[in-house]
């Protein structure tokens, strides 16, 4: 059973090319035509459709959607001939024609319907694959952190009191980055399976941006970015989920500072756009959107740069809360260089 499960999982992701599949499927048409011949005192008219339907069906679990097409059309001329009399497309108006029609629908559809579950199984599959792949590496990198600094901290008898503090506090970073990952995996579950669902409330944007931005101090100081907040002072108060919110400005300014070399900046801008709107940005002074980027760079499981990663699915996330409030968001060159993230968020 286990080795039939991995040949079928190994059959979903990699398939036929389309030509090679559609030949398959040629043959395995002649094939089940020749058996329905031989079959039909036997076979009722329901059941030689069914089995010229199976080669099409094959064919879209193989080669995909063109290749079932073509075999579905094969599939159709089989049926016809095998109607009687056989052996010649000779059909009966009153009862044929409509057998045909409704033949030819079901294996069109069938072929539609197979190939489209086939690459849903096998992108499922694939972000699996890749998940596993990236949290042995995203999640364990911050968890080695973690534990070398607590074992150092423990075991070394020459630090002083200053040296422990620097230990513990990339302790707690590190472990607040465990749990910035832990939340985006989750947060993606929720959005995969359709639940999604603010907790809507009055939300302080100066609060948000205080407390997503004094949370990521510590990774920024040692990574020697200067981060800097440059907030309106009346900015109105939205409607919306604070944690998901608090989620998006994490994710932006823990990005941006990730990609900003040793001496840059990362400045978290606020201010209120009509008609009512807010409009925060995260600029950085990194090396900026490769182009092209704009647009993939929200997928899940991609960096800038087009590297795939864990930490990639903060920014899909950010789309996907920013856009279940009913905002937007965006990216392009910064001014100074770098990259600019700007959401946009509807005051309701």
């Amino acid at each position: 059973m286990a080795r039939a499960r991995a040949w079928a999982h190994g059959l979903v992701v990699r398939g036929l090319p389309a030509r090679r599949a559609a030949l398959i499927g040629a043959v395995a048409v002649g094939l089940f035509s020749v058996a329905v011949h031989l079959l039909e005192n036997v076979l009722g008219r329901p059941a030689q459709a069914l089995l010229l339907v199976v080669p099409v069906a094959a064919t879209a679990a193989l080669g995909g959607r063109r290749a079932a097409q073509a075999v579905a059309a094969l599939a159709t001329l089989a049926f016809a001939l095998v109607l009687p009399p056989t052996g010649t497309p000779t059909i009966r108006v009153a009862d044929d024609l409509v057998a045909l029609v409704v033949f030819s629908i079901v294996a069109f559809a069938v072929g539609g319907l197979v190939a489209s579950r086939v690459d849903a199984l096998a992108r499922i599959e694939q972000q699996r694959a890749i998940l596993l792949r990236l949290v042995s590496h995203d999640l364990r990198t911050p968890l080695a952190a973690v534990v070398g600094a607590a074992s150092e901290a423990r075991d070394a008898e020459w630090l002083d009191d200053a040296g422990r503090r620097e230990l513990l506090d990339v302790v707690v970073d590190e472990g607040m980055r465990l749990d910035r990952l832990v939340a985006n995996i989750l947060s993606l579950a929720r959005i995969e399976a359709g639940a999604l669902q603010p907790r809507w409330q009055a939300v302080d944007v100066h609060e948000v941006v205080e407390h997503s931005t004094r949370r990521l101090e510590g990774v920024a100081a040692r990574g020697g970015v200067a981060l800097e907040t440059d907030l309106a002072p009346a900015l109105p108060v939205v409607r919306g989920d604070y944690v998901l919110l608090e989620q998006v400005v994490a994710n932006l300014v823990e990005n941006a500072v990730r990609h900003t070399p040793p001496g840059g900046q990362v400045t978290v801008r606020g201010e209120a756009a009509a008609p009512e709107q807010v409009l925060l940005s995260v600029a950085d002074s990194g090396s900026g959107v490769a182009p092209g980027e704009a647009a993939a760079i929200f997928e899940p499981f991609r960096r800038g740069g087009g590297k795939a990663g864990l930490a990639g699915v903060g920014l899909a996330i950010c789309k996907e809360v920013v856009e279940a409030h009913g905002g937007s968001i965006a990216v392009r060159d910064g001014v100074a260089g770098g990259a600019e993230f700007t959401v946009t968020l509807p005051v309701r």
